[in-house]
């Protein structure tokens, strides 16, 4: 196939001619990347060289065109409102089984509307590989259509009684100061099993758990909920057989789910298949109850709920709907000066042809999963919404390329959803974007997503009132350090402890940050906000303390709709929730918060942060 008709099919299957490097220059991508990106495209090249043969083409979205709003809640024209960042997982409670639950999130709804605030944000909570409990990122999920059943609160699940060796192996777990995934699991599993079959008899029931409730939910998820239980049934069984949890590794028979030693499994096991739709029963009515929680609580806005950008490669969604997934190249992202060698998230991603065909397209079934229960969305990367990074299997970051998606229908699948469900949108749209994304996405209502630390320009960080009316302001996330830590520089220590960032590069990230502090210093004496002296980059915690406050005085002054103030900050944690780019050598998504959920309260920060936030941003 001649160069010029390559150019030409992969330009009109929407394929970036160039990406860019470090230093900010366009480069070619190569022939052959090109050819692998069409592959995983599911495109075929064709023998002849008309560019035209055996192609089905994407459409074309007209230039023209209206972009679609997403909903925003009426009081939100009249007041501007705070919530709390956390990750589920990692609450601490005397009554949990070593990880946080449902159970838990509901108390934290009561204390947050007690404390004033009018959200609370959630990384996702989107089913994992149960049969591999360690698998623990939930922005690598088996399924973004299921939820988590290891956050299920078996102490509330109708029939469950405790014993004394159960007391004792959940002590053990409530001790650690990381998640045990792996114990959590086999431990809420065999007490979830041990009450299946008075269940399957139809008792015990009460208001929140009707027996009649659990076939409507079988009935109206359909096949998508079979055969993702029917995946967790399978995974398990190959776990056992020692070929791991992930369906890549099974048997050829076994991967697809439509193949005839599936069905023959399928009849064998039909009891556990529907146990696995029960847990995902049991999850769905506690995050109901939460929501409702919540509610009751004050907290106008409710739950927030985290979408990942894509799946794991080998999980129960690839598995269960393959043909509308990219096969041969996973989403990344190009080389940038903070991962020079460009990043493979190692994540599946919808094929464009297919991610909003239908009436109930993938992206819509995906979104209105987390949708029915919070008032408001983040989508993680939402870049997406017009390209994805794609990296074709076998080869680098830099052998990568851009994909084109369809950005209008994308967009009005969220509106459409978000009005159904009454649910605001944020989304999340940080390094190299294209430069109109964010006005396409201000037109859309749909919510920017503002950390302090990126709002910078030459002269500085931004001042308060230049932040957006339609944004989500923040001082960090689950995937940067506390403020405290961010002053100290453990970000930049961290990044090259784990060989992320070379060396030559460190010395100079240190000197660029302590420029920062000063420029930080700057910007909250200009707003008028109290520091304290002796303010250096090894400030003493009480320092530390009064610099947390000023800076979240600093985000609630801002126009920005929604302010969130991040639970870590307020516990001072030590220990990271993620470091981007390690998985070996650090314990992502593991810690656990250092105090209670029942000893919020007495926490200093945790009095003098929300104080303040009440202050600047009272209920109206």
């Amino acid at each position: 196939m001649k160069s010029a008709d390559l150019d030409e099919l992969a330009r009109r299957h929407g394929i970036s001619p160039t990406r860019p490097s470090p230093d900010n220059r366009e480069v070619a991508i190569s022939n052959a990347a090109k050819r692998k990106i069409l592959s995983a495209l599911k495109v075929e090249l064709p023998a002849a060289a008309d560019p035209e043969a055996g192609a089905s083409l994407p459409e074309r979205e007209p230039a023209d065109q209206k972009i679609p709003t997403s909903f925003l809640p009426d009081f939100l024209t009249r007041t501007r409102i705070w919530g709390i960042s956390l990750q589920l997982y990692e609450l601490r409670s005397p009554r949990n089984w070593g990880i946080g639950d449902y159970q838990d999130l509901a108390d934290m709804a009561e204390l947050a509307g007690s404390l004033g605030a009018d959200f609370i944000g959630l990384t996702p909570l989107h089913a994992p590989f149960l049969a591999d409990p360690d698998r623990c990122s939930p922005y690598e999920p088996s399924n973004r259509q299921h939820l988590n059943p290891l956050y299920i609160a078996v102490d509330r699940v109708p029939g469950f009684v405790g014993s004394p060796e159960l007391e004792r192996q959940l002590q053990r777990l409530r001790r650690t100061d990381l998640v045990d995934y792996v114990g959590v699991a086999r431990t809420k599993l065999a007490a979830l099993r041990g009450l299946w079959p008075a269940w399957r008899q139809r008792g015990p029931a009460d208001a929140n758990y009707h027996p009649a409730d659990f076939d409507a939910f079988i009935a109206e998820r359909g096949d998508s909920l079979r055969l993702h239980a029917l995946f967790e049934c399978l995974s398990f069984s190959m776990v056992e057989d020692g070929r791991g949890a992930g369906w890549r590794g099974w048997p050829a028979d076994f991967r697809r789910c439509d193949s005839p030693a599936v069905r023959e499994f399928e009849r064998d096991h039909a009891d556990d298949v529907r146990f696995h739709m029960w847990l995902q029963w049991l999850a769905h009515r506690q995050l109901l109850q939460a929501a409702e929680r919540a509610r009751k609580a004050g907290l106008r806005l409710g739950l927030y709920l985290d979408l990942a950008v894509g799946e794991a490669v080998d999980g129960s969604a690839t598995w269960s709907e393959p043909d509308v997934y990219v096969s041969k190249a996973t989403i990344g992202s190009p080389p940038d000066p903070f991962a020079v060698d460009g990043q493979d998230w190692h994540l599946a991603g919808y094929l464009p042809s297919t991610i909003a065909a239908g009436n109930m397209s993938p992206y819509r079934r995906m979104v209105s999963a987390a949708m029915r229960y919070s008032g408001a969305i983040r989508i993680d990367h939402a870049p997406a919404v017009r390209r994805l990074f794609l990296v074709p299997t076998g080869s680098r970051p830099d052998g990568g390329g851009y994909v084109r998606y369809p950005q209008h229908r994308l967009l009005q699948i969220l509106a459409d959803a978000s009005a159904e469900h009454r649910c605001l949108v944020i989304g999340e749209a940080l390094g190299m974007i294209p430069e109109d994304l964010p006005d396409d996405l201000d037109a859309a209502q749909i919510l920017s997503y503002r950390i302090l630390s990126y709002e910078q320009d030459e002269k500085g960080f931004k001042p308060a009132d230049a932040y957006p009316v339609l944004a989500l302001a923040c001082i960090s996330t689950h995937d940067h350090q506390t403020l405290a830590g961010w002053w100290r520089g453990a970000d930049i220590k961290a990044r090259c402890d784990h060989a992320i960032v070379p060396p030559d590069l460190t010395g100079e990230h240190l000197r660029h940050r302590k420029r920062e502090r000063r420029n930080l210093k700057a910007a909250l004496e200009a707003a008028g906000l109290d520091l304290p002296a002796g303010l250096t980059a090894r400030a003493s915690r009480e320092a530390l303390r009064e610099l947390t406050v000023s800076a979240y005085r600093f985000i609630a002054r801002t126009p920005s709709l929604l302010a969130v103030v991040r639970l870590a900050d307020l516990t001072e944690e030590k220990k990271p929730t993620n470091i981007p780019g390690t998985s070996d050598t650090y314990p992502n998504w593991k810690p656990k918060l250092s105090v209670a959920l029942g000893d919020l309260t007495a926490s200093p920060l945790v009095a003098r942060v929300t104080a303040a936030m009440r202050e600047e941003r009272p209920r109206r």
